[in-house]
């Protein structure tokens, strides 16, 4: 059944809207003129993170977030000792913000836990990291359960959503990160039982499983997970098949107009899990609806656009932790309920993990001073910024 909301425009049971010619063309084209400006990946990040960074006030001078961040890079990793604080929401964002070339949202429904890492010693930020509820579907993940998540059994799907976390933020401030590995210090403390243990604590579960990919697969020729055997192992490639986001400006714009001609109605429900992604999915259906039997010229070109702009995004390497367990896709497909410790189960614990990362950083460090490499200017994001894009 159709309800009218007002001329030629319908709510749908499938939740699409029909527009006017007019207004279908107007919001296609804002999708076509945005992809037609973006040839490659870094130029889209770049250009949202300066939007993002220009509606930032400015800080009093000595008295920013920056202030904060690790400088002293006269110490040896050996040296280092780390502490793990969980901030509130809006510290933690403004920080993260400044160091990360990723354009990320404020709030993500479900599970959420926040560290930011310091470092003892000079009481400096080394690192933020950010776990959440994981997505539902994933190659290399499907690969290695047997099956996709959404064609298992209630139960199958319950353990997982009890049993497993994903990291959507490992960032380390930089030049920690290039001088001492820093990623692999942040990425290593996810697969800790610290991490496990607060999940477990603060959500009721029984975690076993920790997933997290790399930022942006082929831009970069390795990860800052590579070499983490154990505790993180490749598990192989996602399969990329969405268009870049639309900057703030044009999303904020788009999804007003949106909501204005749907009687005030939002088009995804404002807790949804990757709303900005399903609501910007769910204006294409919209357009592709609405010109498919009026306008097939403009129909073929707004599809065009993007499938275009979907070969600009990348396919990410997935990686998968087992927290040292022996039987993680065995607990996952419920054919057992008692987890199994393999011999090297202790060595996910906090102080080892650190002790792990130290050698590693160690040889880093001590090579980068040899050969005269070492970074010791802090990169933060200004509106100047001209820095290594990909964080």
């Amino acid at each position: 059944m159709l309800t009218p909301l007002f001329y030629n425009v319908y709510w749908f049971e499938d939740y699409i809207l029909l527009l006017e010619h007019k207004d279908a063309l107007y919001a296609a084209n804002i999708f076509i003129d945005y992809f037609s400006s973006i040839d490659r990946i870094d130029e889209y990040l770049r250009r949202i993170k300066l939007g993002r960074i220009a509606e930032m006030g400015c800080s009093l001078p000595g008295m920013g977030p920056e202030e904060e961040m690790f400088s002293d890079f006269s110490m040896h990793p050996q040296d280092m000792e780390f502490k793990i604080l969980e901030p509130d929401n809006e510290k933690f964002m403004r920080y993260l913000e400044i160091t990360t070339s990723h354009a990320i949202e404020s709030s993500v429904p479900g599970k959420s836990l926040r560290w930011m890492i310091k470092e003892k010693n000079s009481d400096k930020i080394v690192g933020f990291i950010r776990i959440g509820s994981p997505t539902i579907n994933s190659k290399p993940r499907n690969d290695f359960l047997g099956k996709p998540l959404d064609t298992q059994s209630p139960e199958v799907m319950k353990r997982f959503n009890d049993s497993c976390i994903m990291g959507f933020i490992i960032v380390p401030t930089q030049p920690f990160g290039f001088n001492y590995l820093g990623g692999k210090l942040l990425a290593g403390l996810c697969c800790s039982h610290e991490m496990r243990e607060r999940m477990n604590q603060k959500y009721n579960m029984n975690v076993c499983m920790f997933e997290t990919t790399s930022l942006y697969g082929s831009t970069k020729s390795s990860s800052q997970y590579d070499g983490m055997k154990p505790f993180l192992r490749y598990k192989g490639n996602t399969d990329s098949n969405f268009a870049p986001l639309l900057n703030d400006d044009n999303y904020r714009k788009l999804n007003e107009w949106f909501i204005n001609k749907n009687n005030g109605e939002l088009l995804v429900h404002e807790n949804a899990s990757s709303r900005k992604l399903k609501t910007q999915t769910k204006m294409a259906s919209i357009i592709k609806s609405s010109l498919k039997n009026t306008d097939p010229d403009a129909y073929k070109k707004f599809c065009k656009s993007f499938d275009d702009a979907k070969n600009i995004t990348e396919k990410k390497r997935q990686y998968i932790s087992d927290y040292g367990f022996s039987n993680v896709k065995e607990y996952m497909n419920l054919e057992t309920n008692v987890l199994t410790k393999k011999e090297n189960f202790d060595r996910f614990n906090t102080e080892g993990i650190v002790e792990w990362w130290k050698n590693k950083a160690s040889s880093r460090y001590e090579t980068l001073k040899t050969e005269n490499r070492l970074r010791t200017e802090p990169e933060l994001w200004t509106l100047n910024s001209d820095i290594d894009i990909i964080r």
